[in-house]
């Protein structure tokens, strides 16, 4: 296999429309549905195999997380946006990427330049501070690539969910509160809270069968103090209880009205609908994404910017709409505690007020 660079190719509803029927468009959701099928009716804390694939991939996690350590916010009491210390944490683990990928097993070193770019644009856009739901595809696509080259194999999948996935949302909770990234998109709406949507999916996947607990248990915080350990996603309910209060009516109404839906099953069918629908099928999203040789494009050549079309950061704006966003302060910025305070998974966090 010849590897290449990465690059954008949808830029308009034509090349998206293209995409929703094309080879790569089909392998990302059936790997999604692989992943997601894999851990039915298993629980985060449950013993699993870790192949050394997996195993590189969660040390290369904790060196990330090394970095935020070793990269402190900037003093920006002023404002409730992102921290400009992101830039200088993204830009140190891009200088990392061929020294991380060189502890893959099995990882030809000239696929580098095409699979970090994946690695590299899962943890927020530099230039805006924010992170979204398509970040989150990078993460996934930087595992799919890894297992199409034989980093990983079919065999990984429940380790990769509720290890290295889990590992993931982790350390990026971490970088949400310490650099305060923005939701992207003018308020989250591509994400189930203001970041994250497949944790929600996986997370209804493990609890697909479960005898005793129902969606609408998200409503009980003592149920979902109980069961946060076991299942990402009353691992996610409780981490938004904790930096925002109100009822989930008010802050994150998705979930609440998912909360109606009496089978885990039928929540976890309507996450995969809900994902090729809101995530695969938006332009917003999807035309931040990147093909290569593992993941090619095969529809239509993007189209120019000419005539009233607007370019922005690499892309076209074919009129009005949320694109790239207004920009929102993150929740962590309300929340923050400058003393000592709770810990969460990152710096100390307060709850306060949804507003």
């Amino acid at each position: 296999m010849t590897f290449q660079a990465p690059r954008k190719c949808i830029l308009s509803n034509l090349q998206l429309t293209a995409f929703q029927s094309s080879n790569t468009y089909n392998a990302i959701v059936t790997y999604i549905e692989a992943l997601n099928n894999s851990v039915t009716g298993v629980k985060l804390t449950e013993q699993v195999s870790i192949s050394p694939g997996v195993k590189a991939i969660l040390e290369i996690l904790d060196k990330v997380e090394d970095v935020v350590k070793d990269t402190p916010p900037m003093d920006n009491k002023a404002s409730r946006f992102g921290n400009p210390a992101f830039r200088i944490f993204y830009d140190k683990v891009e200088d990392l990427t061929q020294s991380l990928h060189a502890t893959l097993p099995h990882f030809p070193e000239d696929a580098t330049a095409e699979v970090s770019v994946y690695f590299v644009n899962a943890w927020g856009n530099r230039e805006r501070i924010d992170y979204g739901s398509g970040m989150e595809l990078n993460f996934l696509c930087w595992l799919m690539c890894l297992e199409r080259i034989g980093v990983l194999g079919e065999s990984d999948h429940i380790a990769l969910v509720i290890r290295a996935f889990w590992r993931y949302i982790q350390v990026m909770r971490v970088l949400q509160s310490t650099y305060w990234l923005e939701p992207a998109g003018s308020h989250g709406v591509w994400g189930l809270d203001d970041y994250h949507f497949l944790p929600f999916l996986f997370g209804s996947a493990q609890l697909r069968g479960h005898k005793y607990v129902r969606p609408k248990a998200i409503h009980d915080n003592e149920v979902v103090d109980e069961l946060a350990n076991d299942y990402m996603y009353f691992a996610c309910i409780k981490f938004i209880n904790s930096i925002k209060t109100a009822s989930l009516r008010w802050h994150s109404p998705m979930l609440d009205d998912i909360s109606a839906v009496k089978t885990w099953d039928k929540v976890n069918a309507g996450m995969i609908k809900m994902y090729k629908a809101e995530v695969l099928g938006k332009l917003p999203v999807m035309q931040h994404f990147l093909f290569g040789s593992i993941l090619p494009y095969e529809g239509p050549p993007p189209p120019s910017a000419t005539g009233n079309e607007r370019t922005h950061g690499g892309h076209v704006h074919e009129g009005w709409g949320d694109c790239c966003g207004i920009p929102i302060p993150s929740a962590f910025a309300a929340a923050q505690e400058r003393e000592e305070g709770k810990k969460i998974e990152g710096p100390g966090i307060r709850p306060v007020p949804f507003d």
